[in-house]
């Protein structure tokens, strides 16, 4: 925990949940006639509202993306190594928003609000959603907030993804679309890999079919496996193998079935603390809306087609060992914009740390970053 402020951090931060009763129809066919956003912002609004920044959260993520909720927090929020003063999105200069989206279980309405009709959480009930659904709540989001049009709206993984939706869905209303190791839409490994989690939440004795906060229980072993499955993935070999090895924990084999590796230690490290931190409801959603992710199906499943639609410009990032959005899945984007057009950076970084790497200050990467968001700052390529 911090005994003073960082002189580059953002400070103390308090979220705000903001009402939105104008009914919510989704691409699912169903509507919410009322729901709640929870959002922090850090940094100041100007006169013409010309430089807000969105930032749309990954799987896991939230609202709480910068700075700290009290001098007692153990950490900062997720991405503060990439927001606050002199920072890749540098709050001197930028007013930025964080949400955490429909579906979320972090103060946003989600499965674990209460169904008005029932007086009960929604549970399984709560509609699924898409990236379109989000795209659309966070315009409305905008609106409230008296932004017209993003400086940038910028995203890591699924963020990334909304990012991408947000350049095609409402072109007028973002001047700079960025995207970090994301993809055009899953593919079926990934689809796979997110099934998986899913049966081991749902074939938790625990899960209730969803109805578990009536049982006041939690599918706790299911939540513990699907994270430790999604862990992996989001790690490289090279990385696991540099930070782990094949070190025992004891020094040496026990002959027995208890965890005696120490990647063994960190993975049930990891799906203890998120299975006590995230909603099983909420997992099964947000890798549906993964999985539903297509922007091309709107237009005949040609990529360009839809990027056509997009007036912004765009910054593109991948990272070399990410077998999870493989750099190949970025250049797919950025070959589509080229036929589309459009004005596109990409940046390819040399990085051992999977898909996680774009959570982690790499200094080529937030070099490359901050570079990108001067040009979104003054105005550059316009």
């Amino acid at each position: 925990m911090p005994t003073e402020i960082p002189h580059d951090s953002v400070g103390l931060v308090s979220p705000q949940t903001l009402r939105f009763d104008t009914p919510l129809t989704l691409a699912c066919g169903r509507s919410l006639d009322h729901y709640e956003l929870v959002i922090e912002t850090y940094g100041t609004l100007n006169a013409d509202a010309s430089n807000a920044v969105l930032i749309c959260h990954a799987l896991s993520g939230h609202h709480h993306v910068a700075g700290y909720h009290s001098m007692e927090d153990r950490k900062p929020g997720w991405w503060d190594s990439a927001v606050g003063p002199g920072k890749a999105i540098d709050t001197n200069r930028f007013f930025v928003v964080a949400l955490n989206n429909l579906g979320g279980c972090h103060g946003s309405s989600g499965p674990n609000s209460l169904n008005p009709a029932t007086g009960k959480p929604y549970g399984p009930d709560f509609p699924i959603v898409t990236v379109v659904d989000w795209v659309h709540s966070q315009a409305r989001l905008a609106d409230k907030l008296g932004i017209y049009q993003w400086a940038a709206v910028v995203g890591g993984s699924l963020g990334g993804m909304q990012a991408l939706q947000w350049s095609i869905t409402y072109p007028d209303r973002i001047r700079h679309c960025i995207v970090i190791a994301a993809a055009p839409k899953l593919s079926t490994q990934n689809i796979a890999f997110n099934e998986v989690a899913r049966q081991a939440i749902s074939k938790d004795p625990q899960f209730h079919n969803g109805h578990y906060y009536e049982h006041n229980q939690v599918p706790k072993t299911g939540l513990m496996l699907a994270r430790m499955v999604g862990h992996i993935t989001y790690l490289s070999e090279d990385g696991m193998r540099e930070k782990f090895g094949r070190e025992l924990r004891s020094g040496k084999i026990n002959f027995d079935f208890n965890p005696q590796f120490q990647i063994e230690s960190y993975l049930q490290y990891q799906g203890e603390q998120f299975s006590t931190a995230f909603d099983a409801n909420t997992y099964l959603l947000m890798t549906k809306a993964l999985d539903y992710f297509d922007p091309a199906a709107d237009f005949d499943n040609n990529l360009t087609l839809a990027l056509s639609q997009a007036q912004c410009q765009f910054f593109i990032a991948s990272f070399t060992t990410d077998w999870r959005f493989s750099p190949e899945r970025s250049r797919e984007i950025v070959d589509a914009l080229i036929d589309a057009g459009k004005d596109v950076c990409y940046t390819e970084i040399e990085a051992a740390h999977g898909h996680d790497a774009f959570l982690i200050p790499i200094p080529r990467y937030m070099e490359v970053f901050s570079a990108y968001m001067k040009r979104v700052h003054t105005g550059g390529g316009q």
